[in-house]
């Protein structure tokens, strides 16, 4: 039997091991099919695009923040794994009557790592999420965090322009970049304009491929406007996805950090 609680304070028990789950997050889905769960992942999102063949052969349920009920009650889960930040809170609470539902709440690499421990317990793969875990915290532990961080921005979103801010997992990424986030005194995700780009210490934005797909002639278009700014694009997965794929974060987040000393 697995019991644990989550983000919400609500105590999940599982008399056995869960044969028919939903994810209701991208990041958790690769997780889950790297702990080797293959068949019990019945339902996932249709922002879950990693491992890329589940897209045709699993049951879409919508997206992350507008579930199809009749999907998921035709599923019937014996667990359903979502997220605090990326889930909306109404919706979890109806699905959490009827199925075991379980709510992440990932802020900092040790969130993530304690939340891969936790996914490796209820579904009962608890040495292979263990050993996914370690290698992701050996792999940041070489990652050194400087006091003197370059100052930058994280762009999410355009018109109008968005980044992360404090208490968002983005934010403590970016501390690995040796980054020091401009806009860390506003919460979550706030709207910002070029202005006050222009007139905060930023060196450096960074332009996200998610949630909005930033390419290169938004880079050019920026440059117009923000000529002292050095502007890079980068791989939004490497920033927000908290699941197995910070397995390759790491040598990510590393490399950039070079780029950006050039």
């Amino acid at each position: 039997m697995s019991n644990l609680m989550d983000s919400f304070g609500r105590n999940i028990s599982l008399p056995t091991r869960p044969q028919n789950i939903i994810s209701l997050v991208p990041s958790q889905s690769e997780l889950l099919y790297d702990l080797g769960l293959d068949e019990e992942v019945r339902g996932i999102t249709k922002f879950c695009v990693h491992p890329s063949h589940w897209k045709s052969v699993k049951e879409i349920i919508g997206g992350t923040r507008k579930i199809n009920l009749q999907k998921i009650r035709r599923i019937a889960p014996d667990l359903i794994l979502g997220n605090k930040e990326e889930n909306v809170k109404e919706q979890i609470e109806l699905l959490a009557r009827d199925y075991p539902t379980w709510i992440s709440d990932v802020k900092s690499l040790h969130d993530a790592i304690l939340t891969i421990h936790s996914i490796g317990q209820l579904t009962g793969k608890t040495h292979r999420a263990d050993s996914i875990a370690n290698k992701i915290a050996q792999k940041f532990s070489s990652l050194t965090r400087p006091e003197d961080r370059v100052p930058s921005a994280y762009l999410i979103w355009r018109r109008p322009y968005m980044v992360a801010g404090s208490g968002t997992f983005i934010n403590n990424m970016m501390t690995y970049c040796g980054l020091r986030n401009v806009f860390e005194e506003k919460s979550r995700y706030p709207e910002i304009t070029l202005e006050q780009l222009k007139s905060s210490s930023c060196k450096v934005v960074l332009l996200s491929s998610e949630p909005f797909p930033f390419t290169n002639k938004h880079r050019i278009e920026l440059e117009s406007h923000l000529n002292k700014i050095r502007i890079i694009l980068v791989d939004g997965e490497m920033f927000s996805w908290y699941g197995s794929r910070l397995l390759h974060a790491a040598d990510y987040l590393h490399s950039l950090r070079l780029q950006i000393q050039q």
